[in-house]
């Protein structure tokens, strides 16, 4: 698979450290019981489709991107900085 970094151009997953799930992940309070931080720290889903996800240039220039993906089909349709999909999502 290839991801199409917004400053390098489109580069071998390889070059990538993926971090997960785009979204943002609710953590518990410091004061939550065992239970929670639990879930939080081992669940996640694991959606079939379309996805973003939030990936790490770490062979390349350092960028924190968001791949838009399908997990199926490994088909790559983009991908934006973290920062400005962040402020983007923001904005509604």
């Amino acid at each position: 698979m290839r991801l199409p970094c917004p400053i390098c151009g489109e580069r071998d997953r390889r070059e990538f450290y993926y971090k997960g799930h785009a979204l943002a992940l609710n953590r518990p309070d410091p004061d939550a019981d065992d239970a929670e931080w639990d879930d939080y720290v081992h669940l996640r889903d694991n959606p079939a489709g379309r996805t973003r996800d939030l990936w790490y240039h770490s062979a390349g220039c350092g960028a924190w991107i968001v791949v838009d993906r399908d997990t199926v089909t490994h088909e790559v349709f983009g991908a934006t900085l973290a920062e400005d999909a962040e402020a983007r999502d923001a904005a509604g």
